[in-house]
């Protein structure tokens, strides 16, 4: 078979054009991340590359906690090296891929076809056959590439939006973490203190037995209490390395390499008022990424309206008539008779859902609303309780404890009494201790819902000569 006057290559030429002309008006949609909330904006966070080769080992091999860790340096490193967050990070990555492969056109297909062969007479052999060299395109319409990059790119942005919310969390954990450390750490020594005390009431105990001043029965009353205070020490250590455990989790440490946690539990901001706190809630990113969804179920919606108009193929190539040894051009136009499926079930589904996300939008409002009352209670009282714990109830605890020493010694009070006096002042500095904690964590929760730190409304608030 010959194929003369170079007929060919121009019919192709001539294809490709009709067909990427008709595929070339489709604009790739570019839309951006969201900002991130001003809550701990101003620290580093971890960023998929595009290339995941060169960054495998990344979250393996970074800086770990040594020493004294502030918890600055927590957010800073957990940010980072969060395994949790990072997985975000690569899912909006690979809905950016999603959102380039959405915007490519269909491959060109090649055909080719032998026609009238191995017949009878003189259509026996190849003399007689017409052999056909084509390429077809297939060529989209109604805007279905426009519409599912578009589809795609707010799916991008739905993770952009999933990330920073992750991102909050992630920042919530590690302050609640970190208090728990803290708050660990300072029981620890409490109960160290309160074995200190009871060995020296132990001892104390002991000399006034041997000196017939008291019942041998207040030394075995002693002795039990010493072994509980030690019970409780241990209780306390295993407590702190638990908490530490999972502090350093956060940053994907299996065992914690931080010797030692540093910060001050019994710094306190005063609350703001209700009003103020609700004002910034619509910040909150669970809320806000509802905008964005509805928009990409309606961008889904216009997708499956484009999939009922049919699509066009072209295709155009030369024929070869063998018995003459001429050429011919061969052009060709298909198109679907939609008798049978227009997508009516892929429209109808597309609207439930835009449906769908306008009820899940209100239960986000409603979450979210709820979520920020139940924790401001709770931020409000554990502040209300510890500063009155500080200031009242520990002082007067203390005072009482220093009294009864004094009077057992000098034979003014039972042992029962000393040990009640010592009971009601540790009960009273664990119970600030575990106010404090509240506090934070309440805190933690607040900021989480509003997307900033109770400190910079405190300050907007002084500026405004509004604030406490």
């Amino acid at each position: 078979m010959r194929i003369k006057n170079a007929a060919f290559p121009w019919s192709i030429s001539a294809f490709l054009v009709i067909a990427l002309w008709g595929c070339a008006a489709t604009k790739i949609v570019d839309t951006a991340r969201p900002e991130p909330r001003p809550l701990g904006s101003e620290l580093g966070v971890y960023e998929a590359p595009l290339e995941p080769e060169k960054d495998s080992a990344a979250l393996v091999t970074g800086r770990e906690a040594t020493g004294v860790i502030t918890l600055r340096q927590a957010l800073a490193l957990a940010l980072m090296k969060n395994p949790e967050l990072a997985g975000f990070s690569w899912e909006a990555r690979s809905r950016e891929a999603k959102t380039l492969q959405a915007g490519l056109i269909p491959n060109p297909s090649v055909g080719v076809e032998v026609e009238n062969f191995g017949g009878s007479g003189p259509r026996s052999g190849l003399n007689a056959t017409e052999t056909t060299i084509a390429l077809s395109q297939l060529i989209e319409l109604g805007g279905k590439r426009f519409k599912r990059t578009r589809a795609a790119a707010l799916e991008r942005d739905l993770a952009g939006w999933d990330f920073e919310a992750k991102r909050l969390d992630v920042l919530t954990e590690v302050v609640k973490n970190f208090a728990d450390v803290l708050g660990a750490q300072q029981q620890v020594v409490y109960d160290a203190e309160l074995v200190s005390l009871a060995e020296k009431t132990h001892g104390t105990v002991s000399e006034r037995v041997e000196a017939g001043k008291v019942s041998p029965l207040e030394l075995t009353k002693a002795g039990v209490s010493l072994s509980n205070t030690k019970i409780g020490h241990e209780r306390a250590k295993s407590d702190l390395a638990a908490a530490r455990k999972k502090l350093a989790a956060m940053w994907g440490e299996a065992s914690p390499a931080f010797d030692r946690a540093e910060g001050d539990l019994t710094l306190l901001s005063p609350v703001p008022s209700a009003e103020d706190l609700k004002k910034l809630l619509s910040n909150n990113p669970d809320i806000t990424r509802w905008v964005k969804e509805t928009e990409q179920r309606t961008a889904a919606l216009e997708v499956e309206k484009a999939k009922s108009i049919p699509d066009l193929t072209v295709s155009g190539g030369v024929r070869h008539f063998s018995d003459t040894d001429d050429n011919a051009f061969v052009l060709g136009l298909s198109i679907p008779i939609p008798l049978f499926d227009r997508n009516p079930g892929g429209v109808l589904e597309a609207r439930y859902k835009i449906a769908k996300a306008r009820q899940e939008s209100r239960a986000a409002e409603a979450k979210a609303g709820s979520s920020l009352a139940e924790s401001y209670k709770a931020l409000a009282f554990s502040y209300e309780q510890s500063m009155a714990l500080r200031n009242q109830v520990i002082p007067g605890a203390e005072h009482a404890f220093e009294a009864a020493g004094e009077g057992y010694r000098e034979g003014k009070f039972e042992f029962l009494e000393l040990l009640d006096a010592q009971r009601t002042l540790f009960e009273a500095r664990e119970k600030y201790l575990a106010s404090l904690i509240s506090y934070h964590k309440a805190k933690a929760e607040v900021e989480r819902l509003i997307g900033e730190s109770i400190e910079s409304i405190n300050k907007i608030n002084k500026n405004e000569g509004n604030g406490p």
